[in-house]
């Protein structure tokens, strides 16, 4: 039989997992404390709660991205329901952009378990991402170069906690020396590379990693639904592509006589 451990209610209480929402959480807890506790069942240490803070404020916000975009033009079609608009942006956030995290902590998963040791399982993982022409999760940025600012501010946060399991991080370093040595050139560790390793540390499961990112960008895109309320782009963006890209169809052709 289906169970949950998530809440309850009585006609005088209601409950947050095992805590009275009113008496326990409303007004005790912070909503990165609440969201920690519901999430993962326990309440954060120190550590965790500094490092999950960390993190919400580094995805919150990532410019003119695929997810604001798509939310932007949502809310213009639907200005009616906001809430349309930031589930637009927030179906964006994959294993492409904002999302990666989960498959950076994944590679390291995999050079934790090789038993052959940490360097082998470096250099095999970086020179399969190279022969197949596939990006290396966590690595390069087209903005921050020659190193992205946030990673280490997420890792001196991290390194600050004794609870926090260090390995993680170590791990990320490790393979961006090979990622270096391999390509023949430096790749920053990005911050969704350093969210990965510091979100490891915290103890925090691979599998549940991009729920954060989601957590943290819907109100990045709240921003960008309200912002458009008050100097809408939408449109600009629709005529930007309407303009730029071209038509190559024959509908056009006139026929021969």
């Amino acid at each position: 039989m289906a169970e949950t451990k998530l809440s309850t209610h009585t006609n005088e209480a209601l409950f947050l997992r095992d805590k009275n929402l009113v008496e326990d959480v409303i007004g005790k807890m912070s909503f990165t404390d609440a969201m920690f506790y519901h999430i993962m069942g326990v309440a954060p240490s120190a550590g965790q709660r500094a490092i999950l803070d960390a993190v919400l404020v580094t995805l919150m916000e990532h410019g003119f991205t695929p997810s604001a975009i798509a939310a932007r033009m949502t809310y213009l079609s639907a200005p009616e329901a906001m809430q349309s608009a930031v589930a637009a942006g927030l179906l964006s956030v994959a294993s492409q952009f904002i999302g990666t995290m989960e498959n950076a902590a994944k590679v390291l998963e995999d050079i934790a378990n090789d038993p052959n040791g940490q360097d082998t399982a470096c250099q095999r993982i970086v020179q399969q991402h190279l022969d197949s022409g596939n990006h290396m999760p966590g690595f390069g940025h087209h903005l921050h170069r020659p190193d992205d600012p946030r990673t280490p501010k997420l890792f001196e946060i991290a390194m600050a906690h004794d609870e926090i399991d260090k390995r993680p991080i170590a791990m990320m370093q490790k393979l961006g020396q090979h990622v270096d040595q391999i390509y023949g050139k430096h790749l920053t560790i990005n911050a969704t590379g350093a969210t990965a390793a510091v979100l490891m540390g915290a103890a925090v499961p691979v599998r549940i990693m991009r729920g954060f990112a989601v957590i943290s960008r819907a109100a990045g895109l709240v921003a960008h639904v309200m912002e458009e309320q008050q100097s809408p782009a939408g449109r600009h963006i629709w005529d930007l592509v309407d303009n730029n890209i071209p038509y190559a169809g024959n509908a056009l052709i006139k026929p021969a006589p």
